[in-house]
């Protein structure tokens, strides 16, 4: 299994976490993650995710930052 994509999108003001997310779902490999930090939860995200074959969990760190690592459901 290939090295998750880290992709920190703390800070960023939306739509740009959004962005930043969809391209880095372009670039995963076969078994590949993408482990996506944010300060905010990204309820769009999630149905786009899985309105696109994607599985995700999403989890808030003691810091208030959520943390979501995405896969493919292949």
């Amino acid at each position: 299994m290939e090295d998750p994509i880290e992709l920190d999108v703390c800070g960023l003001e939306p739509p740009e976490p959004l962005q930043r997310a969809l391209a880095a779902l372009s670039l995963l490999g076969y078994g590949q993650r993408l482990r996506m930090l944010i300060d905010r939860e990204p309820r769009p995200l999630y149905r786009i995710l899985e309105n696109n074959g994607h599985r995700y969990e999403a989890k808030l760190r003691p810091d208030s930052v959520y943390e979501i690592t995405i896969w493919s459901r292949d």
